[in-house]
């Protein structure tokens, strides 16, 4: 049994309404719940400060912001996520270089791929320069 065969409830940041309902969908055909899901940062920022899920899936540009202060929140509280992106890897801040990431377009072998390299990881710290 893959790590990802436990159902994980995920919160899920993105800001385009049509690929937000497709990473639902893929999550749930996974077994998965989806706990909540932001397409704008200030809502992203509070989900990830008081909601209740075990790892996130942040889209690193949310309306031209990206989306490091929630992944700070998310690494202060010690609750592993994943970046999702359509400029790759190499596009992500190089203080979040070791954050598992999806390239979009993804599909939903990617997806389960990149939950387990989340689950499996250890606790990411937050990043130098990144600290409140």
């Amino acid at each position: 049994m893959n790590e990802t065969a436990k159902k994980l409830r995920i919160f899920v940041v993105e800001d385009e309404a049509l690929v937000a309902t497709w990473v639902e969908d893929i999550l749930m055909d996974l077994g998965h719940e989806v706990a909540a899901v932001a397409s704008r940062l200030p809502d992203g920022c509070e989900v990830a400060r008081t909601g209740e899920f075990d790892l996130a899936i942040l889209d690193v540009n949310l309306n031209g912001q990206p989306s490091y202060p929630i992944a700070e929140i998310l690494s202060e509280r010690g609750i592993p996520f994943a970046f999702a992106t359509g400029y790759g890897g190499s596009g992500l801040d190089p203080a979040f270089k070791n954050v598992p990431t999806l390239a979009k377009p993804y599909t939903i072998d990617d997806v389960e791929r990149v939950l387990s390299s989340v689950t499996l990881s250890s606790i990411v710290d937050v990043p130098e320069g990144y600290s409140k």
